[in-house]
């Protein structure tokens, strides 16, 4: 079984290529129970116009199209970046088991750092969440990409 880290090593990989295309650079995938990878995503939102295509988005509906099943009870999603209001909606609507992400995003993260859905009243889904997972790596790339962009 491949740990936390390992598994964030796979998301910063979708995070470099999403940057090379110019989307921001954020990754995610989808784990099972048994530690099988079920599906991977990245941000689309550029190439798809798409302002949907986040890449915990395209991750988890990639999961539930291969599980054909919206719930995702049994599984993990890793992704690079804290995430946000829509994200963290989705993710608690998909009764994910457990939420690990790398670097808190301090402008608009949801799941802690601006807004904290998971542990709010309107939350009906108890959300496990481990977070810094390879914390600088993530903070650094996403840093790196916006500095090039100005």
């Amino acid at each position: 079984m491949k740990s936390h880290s390992e598994w964030m090593g796979m998301a910063l990989e979708l995070a470099r290529e999403a940057g090379r295309v110019g989307e921001v650079p954020v990754g995610a995938l989808v784990v099972d129970a048994s530690g099988v990878l079920l599906a991977t995503g990245a941000n689309r939102r550029e190439r798809d116009y798409d302002p949907t295509a986040h890449a915990e988005i395209v991750a988890m509906r990639a999961a539930c199209a291969k599980l054909r099943d919206w719930r995702l009870t049994d599984c993990t999603l890793y992704v690079t970046l804290e995430p946000c209001a829509m994200c963290a909606g989705a993710i608690l609507q998909s009764r994910l088991g457990l939420l690990v992400y790398g670097a808190d995003d301090p402008k608009a993260g949801a799941v802690g750092s601006v807004l904290n859905l998971p542990a709010s009243a309107v939350s009906f889904h108890r959300l496990p969440v481990v977070a810094g997972i390879e914390e600088r790596a993530c903070r650094d790339l996403l840093c790196r990409w916006f500095e090039e962009q100005r």
